[in-house]
């Protein structure tokens, strides 16, 4: 199963990065391949089920996630609860670090259909950096710093 651990110092606040993350509506304006999103259950003011449109080289996918916000300890946790995994989780973590924060993410998933499996994981690496990307340049955009300062 294609797993992926990731943390990166960057200079924008754990504050600002967990609104980012959080902020599961605003994906399909930034974040590449996020077709369609929309709350389709609230469960408390910290847990949520989203579904999410995704859309990569042809393929297309519509699952139901179960998020779980924690904006004491900087946390997000994203479970899958319907969809084409057979397991797709991941776990965000945003600690102060100075004036700036420490950003770990980490993703385990596996899709039920094996040539989903396979195309998926040949593109893995790559997708997760450019989402990754994607989070970073959303903070730079929202924090109103260029990225020649941030460089």
């Amino acid at each position: 199963m294609p797993t992926h651990h990731e943390a990166r110092h960057l200079p924008y606040t754990a504050d600002l990065m967990y609104a980012i993350v959080a902020d599961v509506e605003k994906y399909p304006q930034f974040l590449p391949w996020v077709t369609a999103i929309r709350i389709v259950r609230r469960r408390s003011d910290r847990v949520f089920d989203c579904e999410m449109g995704v859309g990569f080289a042809g393929i297309s996918q519509t699952y139901i996630s179960c998020v779980t916000l924690d904006p004491d300890r900087h946390a997000i946790d994203v479970v899958q609860s319907e969809g084409p995994f057979r397991q797709l989780e991941n776990h965000w973590r945003f600690e102060p670090r100075g004036a700036g924060s420490e950003v770990e993410f980490a993703i385990a998933f596996e899709f039920r259909n094996p040539l989903l499996n396979m195309v998926a994981g040949r593109a893995f690496e790559r997708v997760l950096v450019r989402m990754t990307d994607a989070f970073e340049a959303r903070a730079r955009s929202l924090s109103g710093r260029s990225k020649t300062r941030d460089h």
